[in-house]
């Protein structure tokens, strides 16, 4: 049985994955040194950000194009946090398997939003 479509970007299980990723990097981000706190943890909290961000301002652009140039900058952006978490790992500040974990259902659900919208006829 197919869905309805989503009403407000809140409705999109990709959103909810996405947010649900940012709390997470926000606790894990607590625990990093103080002299991290315009560093790292800034960056990977910003780029965590920007993926729910992104997914949001997609939702509601109205050609094709525009919206999968939002869902690929937030495609971007995860990779990003993929990267600040396997530097924080190397830097000893803290475990990062869930985290990742969590990363790849976003990306997932990520890439499977974003090719039902290239394959839309919308």
């Amino acid at each position: 049985m197919k869905r309805p479509p989503a009403k407000y970007f809140q409705d999109l299980i990709v959103w909810q994955k996405a947010h649900e990723f940012v709390l997470l990097i926000y606790r894990y981000g607590e625990s990093f040194p103080k002299n991290e706190l315009y560093g790292l943890t800034s960056q990977v909290r910003r780029s965590a950000v920007s993926v729910p961000s992104n997914i949001a301002e997609g939702f509601k652009k109205k050609t094709k194009p525009d919206k999968v140039r939002f869902l690929n900058i937030a495609q971007g952006s995860l990779e990003e946090c993929r990267y600040y978490l396997i530097l924080a790992k190397d830097l000893g500040y803290g475990e990062t398997s869930k985290l990742m974990e969590k990363l790849e259902e976003v990306s997932k659900l990520l890439e499977g939003y974003l090719s039902s919208i290239l394959d839309s006829g919308s």
